[in-house]
């Protein structure tokens, strides 16, 4: 009688660590798909830049310096968000994204400033329809951070939790890194406005 105890007892252990196990399996499959989302806004986003480039280059013959900062942004963009698709549980290559997706917005924002001292090329069709595609981008990567953002919390959660932490430390499951705000102390102030 004793015996059959001590079976059922490891055969509980053995069930419930099949499960922790699957769980941690399918919590990393979940975050991976919600990086893959972020990853095709991202890559629309990549394709729409030269293009918008391309319609600024023609009326801002003089801003060639910035024109050049939003390619070369973008470049280490593309090259950031190939490296955090590979592995989107590296912290490393997370923070590496975070910092060339904080340059490329940075030369963006210069890009559309500049533009609004050109009337002609805000008045441009073709420059209208890529800022509002951009911006229609830009809500959906910020979704698809979100989302990403929300299965790193429940993967990291179940990753540090009792007793399914045995598990996640025998088979090496780490903690994933979090998608953080690219923008500085200064832009998250509040805009002051005084007549």
């Amino acid at each position: 009688m004793s015996w059959i105890i001590v079976l059922v007892v490891i055969a509980a252990i053995v069930f419930w660590a099949v499960g922790a196990y699957n769980r941690l399996v399918s919590l990393r499959n979940k975050f991976k798909n919600a990086f893959a989302q972020i990853d095709v806004q991202l890559k629309r986003r990549y394709d729409l830049i030269p293009n918008l480039v391309e319609t600024a280059k023609g009326y801002m013959k003089h801003e060639r310096e910035t024109l050049e900062n939003v390619i070369r942004a973008r470049n280490s963009a593309v090259t950031a968000n190939t490296a955090a698709a590979a592995d989107p549980g590296s912290a490393q290559a997370i923070q590496g994204l975070v910092v060339a997706e904080g340059a490329l917005s940075g030369a963006l924002s210069k890009l559309f400033a500049l533009a609004e001292a050109y009337p002609d090329l805000k008045a441009n069709q073709n420059m209208m329809q890529l800022t509002e595609e951009l911006t229609g981008t830009e809500n959906k990567i910020s979704f698809a951070r979100q989302a990403f953002n929300d299965s790193v919390m429940s993967y990291n959660t179940a990753v540090q939790q009792f007793p399914t932490n045995f598990i996640a430390g025998a088979f090496t499951f780490t903690q994933a890194e979090l998608l953080q705000s690219t923008e500085s102390d200064e832009e998250r102030q509040a805009v002051r406005v005084s007549f």
